[in-house]
């Protein structure tokens, strides 16, 4: 053997995944191996071209990067790279630059395929139990196309303007003249500010816009020297910084606005503006959402919601990640609800008392697809009396939910729906029987909570909503006997993982060979994030908000929250793909996928996003479980 070679034989057998590799392989490995040179900051792979070779780190460090151009990793001596655009088309996935002088091993191809195949060990190291790669495969079906990464707080470029609710008019315009922009946030100097960040929105009390000044001070004629107070716009629509743009280009134009305060842990950060995201615009979503509120009828708006599944499929088409598209067949699936509450207002008249219609579920997460029933309520003020009353929400609630069933969204085969007396409440009673779900968790009781502390306020006094999920936040986190009960509760649904880590399928019935991917997947994924965000009081609805938090909180073991995001993402964007293609084939969309139609790589990183979900379930029972003693 050559000097050179058996240099390099020591240098790999120190190092895994060679370190497995019998001594004759490693000798064919030396014998065959290449080395390159690369002067610092000289690019190495570049996005999108053919990769013929597994690169080792010999000496020096290199930067891999995102096609984006952000930073994704670090890679010094031993380290590797190339690999993941050998697994999948031979095209590079993450462009790489030297850091420093870098010397590197070059493996070619076809010796990295043929241990893969030879050596168990060595293909393992490739195929990981861990989420390495599933999180690198989740990084790959992003789009770079900011419309499904870029968040809200990535469009404020400037420190926040705003002004004292007691300042007059002129000095307003003036101050908005001068800042050159379009909208002041309002504050009450004297308002209380709370320790807890969620408890409120600070001291902002209002918004001024420019229109303010034309419609209600040019075109009225008012004296500028009144308070600020006298014009502003007193009701709130607000955007946390960490919502993607499309969700505040949804905003904007679901409620027809201009302007949008942004807040981070409820405290505001700055304004966005409509020209502010111009450039991020989905035509085809929003222009969806707009025509939803010009229709006239019910029949109008069920004949229009035969679109819905071509903008899902042109979502899907387009690489939006699965926050994109539910987030977006959320929005929708509200905007048609409130469409409908609207007309039902219009044909009964004006509600004899306040109240809020609220969506439960996978609408109230963010998560909805195409393929969903109707989970819905009603809070009812508290001087709702029901032999006065109830008659006319009844009449609403049977309006919107047969107005739902024609716009595709299928009645509730558990009757969680707002034409059951039983959840159409009183605020006072839906506290008394929140807290009482908590009390006495009871086999119903979980069933219910599992699905109505998923709450969103659609249409009326949304304050009644937030209300609600306040309770849950503030009681649920010290209630150990009712997370060790939800958390028990979350486990009875588990991955369709066999002790060989194969795939357990049906093995009769209509769905024969094949998974219910929602059931099985995303479903008890979303159980075991709620049961942790309650266990910190997150107020977050979205699994992927939720998880955000946990993280925050320092909840779980380094690393694990990152586990659930990519297991989440990447079992979600199976099941969505799964439907697209459903209906671009012409048939009927459901949950349940054949795992013989995926390819190696889809089938290798489903199952270990499964695994992530085992292993997660088992922590969620120890660490619940074991805290609390269930009577």
């Amino acid at each position: 053997m050559q000097i050179e070679h058996f240099e390099i034989m020591q240098f790999l057998s120190a190092h895994p995944p060679f370190n497995d590799l019998p001594e004759d392989a490693l000798k064919q490995l030396a014998s065959e191996v290449e080395v390159g040179y690369y002067r610092a900051r000289s690019e190495i792979l570049h996005y999108g071209e053919s990769i013929a070779n597994l690169y080792v780190v010999r000496a020096g460090s290199v930067e891999v990067y995102r096609r984006n151009g952000e930073l994704y990793n670090r890679i010094s001596e031993g380290g590797l790279f190339g690999q993941r655009g050998l697994l999948m088309n031979r095209k590079v996935r993450f462009p790489v630059m030297a850091l420093e002088d870098t010397l590197v091993y070059c493996i070619p191809v076809a010796l990295f395929e043929a241990f893969c195949d030879e050596h168990e060990a060595f293909a393992d190291f490739f195929e990981a139990d861990d989420s390495g790669g599933l999180i690198q495969a989740v990084s790959d079906q992003a789009d770079s196309n900011d419309l499904t990464t870029a968040k809200v707080r990535t469009l404020l470029l400037r420190e926040l303007v705003s002004v004292e609710l007691t300042r007059s008019i002129r000095d307003a315009a003036k101050l908005m003249t001068e800042e050159q922009v379009s909208a002041l946030l309002v504050y009450d100097p004297s308002k209380p500010v709370s320790d807890d960040p969620e408890d409120d929105d600070g001291q902002i009390v209002g918004i001024l816009s420019d229109k303010d000044l034309r419609i209600k001070v040019v075109a009225e004629g008012l004296d500028t020297n009144q308070p600020v107070a006298t014009i502003m716009t007193r009701e709130l629509t607000i955007v946390d910084s960490n919502a993607y743009v499309f969700e505040a280009m949804m905003m904007m134009l679901r409620d027809n606005l201009h302007h949008l305060p942004v807040v981070h842990k409820r405290r505001p950060i700055g304004v966005i503006a409509l020209s502010d995201i111009l450039r991020y615009e989905s035509q085809s979503s929003l222009l969806f959402v707009k025509g939803i509120m010009e229709q006239q009828s019910v029949e109008d708006l069920a004949h229009y919601a035969q679109l819905l599944a071509s903008v899902f499929v042109r979502l899907v088409n387009e690489d939006a990640n699965s926050h994109m598209v539910g987030t977006a067949m959320s929005v929708i699936g509200r905007t048609i609800k409130q469409r409908l509450l609207e007309l039902a207002e219009d044909k009964l008249g004006e509600p004899p008392v306040p109240y809020c219609f609220i969506a439960l579920g996978s609408m109230a997460r963010d998560e909805q697809l195409i393929v969903t029933d109707q989970d819905n309520a009603l809070i009812l003020d508290d001087a709702f009396e029901a032999d006065k009353h109830d008659s006319y929400f009844a009449a609403l609630a049977k309006f919107v939910c047969d107005g739902l069933a024609q716009c595709g969204y299928k009645l509730c085969d558990g009757g969680i729906m707002a034409t059951n007396p039983q959840w159409r409440l009183s605020a006072s009673d839906w506290q008394a029987q929140f807290e009482d779900w908590m009390d006495n968790p009871k086999p119903e009781a979980l069933l219910h909570s599992s699905i109505f502390f998923d709450l969103d306020g659609v249409f009326g006094r949304t304050q009644l909503a937030s209300r609600l999920s306040e309770l849950v936040a503030k009681k649920a986190k010290i209630t150990p006997r009712f997370l060790a009960a939800m958390a028990s509760n979350s486990l009875r649904r588990t991955p369709p993982l066999g002790f060989f880590k194969d795939f357990v399928l049906e093995q009769d019935g209509e769905h024969k060979h094949s998974l219910n991917i929602k059931r099985r997947g995303t479903a008890p994924l979303s159980d075991l994030v709620r049961v942790h965000a309650l266990a910190i009081g997150s107020r977050k609805q979205n699994s992927f908000e939720r998880l955000e938090d946990i993280k925050e909180a320092q909840l779980l073991p380094p690393g694990k929250v990152e586990d659930l995001e990519a297991a989440l993402e990447y079992i979600a964007m199976i099941r969505i793909r799964h439907q697209a293609r459903q209906i671009e084939q012409g048939k009927q969309p459901d949950n349940n996928i054949l795992p013989k139609r995926l390819s190696e790589f889809e089938q290798r990183n489903l199952k270990e996003a499964f695994a992530v979900l085992d292993k997660a379930q088992s922590y969620l029972k120890i660490r619940y479980q074991n805290k609390a003693i269930l009577k």
